[in-house]
């Protein structure tokens, strides 16, 4: 029987909460294999899938795209007797074209009658016998046989392919994403995920001065990241009253700053709201103005919530590699500016004084502009379904 062989990688460094990580594990590949006729067999070090050839190909895009599976291999199970595995693994070398190979053996069930490199070289001699033409380098073989051997099962295989590692999301708690349509946030949110996070997403968004379009972005981009888990609640902040007070009563060059304040406040409250316990956004060291670490310190005052900022310490290059290997490049390269890029002042400030910032809201009642923002934001349930038009719920 082919299987799917699913290995966890640094889940097994969890000793005593080992099981509560593969539960959850578990419970995220069964939601997103309820379409499919599977089974599922789990344990402490592994877990394998049984499936329908038919469902092949979708079945190994979920399993290398969910968060706690360091890798897998498709591989061939039997039972654990010398015939069966041998004659398993005679059947599996005459499906490869190969001059060269090697044999690896695993075995974990101390029963069996014959040590690993014993059993290697038993394999070995018996392929040599019945394949013409081939010969063994353990150094740089075409093809590597492993054969692992448990207690109940053994497994064969030619192929490892390599999954996204992590944690399984629901191991930690909520996270709130500042999803905005720009690269880098897509990103925080994917490896936030990654360290099994669940997140929600806000998008701040200022109609008429951001578009529709704008709007379409963030929720394509938050289907990308569903990808990754079960749902993601988006919460779209209404901002444009808040945003034309502060540039009518704030210094040009200090708007970007007094708008991310705002922004931090909103994000708050609408952690406290919907059960988050800390923000996560996109910023990355030095990239823009607001991100200098003067900036950053001046604008994190106004809040006591811890804000994880996961491509901090990466350059823009790195950020878009992982940005195209998650499939969202794309999308946020798209022409539809957010609220964070439409009024970009020419000189915004890079070193703020937090004083200056302090003297400006004193001029305007942002706490009644902010409370009506969140009091007016609207939430989309974004699933891993089909496709659904979600402007029809706007």
């Amino acid at each position: 029987m082919r299987v799917i062989l699913i290995k966890y990688g640094e889940l097994t460094t969890k000793k005593g909460n080992r099981n509560f990580f593969i539960k959850k594990l578990t419970e995220n590949l069964q939601h997103k294999l309820k379409k499919y006729d599977v089974k599922l067999v789990k344990d402490r070090s592994r877990m394998y899938l049984e499936f329908l050839d038919q469902d092949l190909e979708k079945i190994e895009k979920i399993v290398q795209n969910t968060f706690g599976i360091h890798k897998y291999h498709l591989a061939y199970m039997v039972d654990t007797n010398k015939e069966m595995i041998e004659s398993q693994l005679l059947e599996v070398a005459h499906h490869h074209t190969f001059q060269t190979f090697k044999i690896e053996v695993k075995r974990s069930d101390k029963t069996f009658p014959i040590s690993s490199l014993e059993y290697a070289s038993h394999l070995g001699g018996i392929i040599l016998k019945n394949i013409c033409n081939i010969k063994v380098d353990v150094h740089r073989p075409d093809v590597t046989f492993t054969v692992e051997i448990r207690q109940g099962q053994s497994y064969i295989y030619t192929n490892s392919i390599k999954a996204v590692g992590g944690y399984p999301v629901g191991t930690q708690e909520k996270g709130m994403l500042m999803l905005s349509g720009g690269i880098d946030s897509p990103v925080a949110g994917y490896l936030a995920l990654k360290r099994g996070m669940t997140l929600d997403a806000v998008y701040f968004e200022a109609i008429p001065h951001t578009s529709i379009e704008a709007r379409n972005k963030v929720i394509e981009l938050t289907k990308k990241l569903v990808t990754y888990t079960n749902s993601i609640q988006l919460h779209i902040v209404p901002f444009t009253a808040l945003q034309e007070e502060i540039y009518k009563k704030c210094k040009p060059e200090y708007s970007i700053t007094m708008m991310r304040r705002m922004m931090y406040r909103i994000m708050e409250q609408l952690a406290k709201k919907n059960h988050g316990l800390v923000i996560v956004n996109g910023e990355s060291i030095g990239q823009v103005a607001s991100q200098t670490l003067v900036s950053m310190n001046v604008i994190n005052s106004v809040t006591s919530m811890p804000v994880i900022r996961p491509v901090a310490c990466l350059d823009k290059l790195e950020i878009m590699d992982i940005a195209k290997k998650i499939d969202t490049y794309d999308i946020s390269i798209l022409p539809y500016e957010d609220c964070c890029t439409v009024f970009v002042p020419k000189h915004p400030v890079i070193h703020p004084n937090i004083e200056t910032c302090l003297r400006m809201e004193e001029e305007f009642s942002y706490q009644e502009l902010i409370d009506t923002c969140v009091l007016h934001t609207f939430t989309l349930k974004i699933t891993d379904e089909e496709e659904e038009n979600y402007q029809d719920l706007l």
